[in-house]
């Protein structure tokens, strides 16, 4: 729901920090790699009560997750006004390897933050079993609707790699939940409860949307 907005909102600054980092070396996919290490860390973190650096990673996880389509994007515009281009830029790779890695990162979290919470104020388990329910049917309503659209020519271009749904729940909510869990982790089993709820909701709109756009 506010992913567009945020897109809007912070399109110039993270522009500028993917001009800074336009060096020799770094590559959209290395940032992607980076951005899944650091994410796994801040679960780990989470895991070991370490919250506010748990907080700290992930949302260094977050920015670089952010920068590694616009450095991506910034040199497929440069290789089509003629300047020099990384081949490594394909944005049918990246994107695979962008998506894979936020979904391992996302489920690595919920799994951090439950076992956290567990051991430090005897959190139950079922509501991050539900998050990660929810993230399920969630995830493979929204790549199958991808995949299909791609190959039926009904691909909606909204400027990412593939084909979105835009819902209550999108990147930007989950990058907020996941960062009260970890602010307030004492809470994160009733937070886990809620969310559940919103992703729900979200992946039955998508399923329905999904579904006549296909028809």
């Amino acid at each position: 729901m506010l992913d567009r907005p945020m897109r809007a909102l912070i399109e110039r600054p993270v522009a500028a920090m993917a001009a800074a980092l336009d060096r020799p070396g770094i590559t959209p996919d290395g940032l992607t790699l980076v951005g899944l290490g650091v994410g796994i860390a801040s679960a780990v973190a989470a895991g070991l009560q370490a919250w506010w650096l748990a907080l700290g990673l992930w949302l260094a996880s977050r920015v670089v997750d952010g920068l590694d389509g616009a450095l991506a994007r910034r040199r497929r515009s440069a290789g089509a006004t003629g300047a020099a281009s990384d081949p490594g830029a394909a944005s049918e790779a990246g994107g695979f390897l962008d998506i894979t890695a936020d979904f391992v990162v996302y489920g690595a979290t919920v799994v951090g933050v439950a076992v956290g919470a567990a051991a430090g104020f005897d959190a139950p388990w079922w509501p991050f079993l539900l998050v990660l329910l929810a993230y399920y049917v969630n995830g493979a309503a929204f790549l199958a609707f991808s995949s299909i659209a791609e190959r039926t020519g009904r691909r909606i271009d909204d400027g990412r790699s593939l084909s979105f749904i835009g819902r209550i729940a999108e990147g930007t909510e989950t990058i907020v939940v996941h960062a009260l869990w970890l602010i307030l982790p004492f809470w994160a089993a009733p937070i886990a409860v809620g969310w559940a709820a919103v992703v729900g909701v979200s992946a039955v709109q998508r399923i329905v949307v999904g579904y006549r756009a296909l028809r």
